[in-house]
């Protein structure tokens, strides 16, 4: 074992410039996670799910709807049968979702992935579960049995809930949508603007 932490170890000669490489490596990998806002994706703030600009007529029509009083986004988008699948789901899709946002690749038509749809049924059964019927088919479609037309995902028939049909922000004038929060620190703001 202290042969394999000994050659880990780099030369005298090589120390300064493998320090100086991991502190610039940990200032990006810092500077990365500010830019996309991942530690926000750790809460159930609905806030959370418009960094991507993309996001807010979903996030404006959620918010006039009548799910707004009783879900976050989280409630509905994210498996809530045990703790650890839920942070599972929640750090894959969440990672994914930052680095789309970091890198400015998210797409200009949101489709959801066949884990969230499968998530959102499962969602939709346990909160209306008292309105289900006992025999229902709809307890057990997942998107595999509804390609093979085994029956209907909630939404098929419930299409406005909650997000509505609405496909622009224009449907909402009076929407109060959040701003996002400014990516540099207030410090170097101030000192790119002294220079101007």
């Amino acid at each position: 074992m202290k042969l394999i932490i000994r050659s880990l170890i780099p030369p005298a000669q090589w120390k300064i410039p493998v320090i100086i490489t991991l502190a610039v490596l940990a200032g990006l990998g810092i500077l990365i996670l500010r830019i996309s806002n991942a530690t926000a994706y750790l809460s159930n703030d609905p806030q959370a799910c418009i960094n991507c600009h993309v996001m807010t007529t979903q996030y404006t029509s959620w918010q006039r709807s009548s799910h707004a009083r009783f879900a976050t986004c989280a409630d509905c988008h994210v498996p809530q049968d045990n703790f650890i699948r839920t942070y599972t789901f929640k750090a894959s899709d969440g990672l994914r979702h930052a680095f789309m946002f970091t890198f400015r690749l998210e797409p200009q038509v949101i489709q959801i992935k066949d884990a969230g749809t499968n998530a959102v049924q499962e969602n939709c059964i346990r909160c209306h579960a008292n309105q289900l019927h006992r025999t229902s088919a709809i307890n057990f479609i997942t998107v595999s049995m509804r390609e093979a037309g085994e029956g209907k995902f909630c939404w098929e028939c419930h299409r406005e809930t909650p997000h509505g049909v609405v496909r622009s922000l224009s449907a909402f004038p009076d929407a109060r949508i959040p701003q996002l929060n400014p990516i540099l620190p207030k410090w170097l703001e101030d000192f790119t603007r002294a220079d101007r």
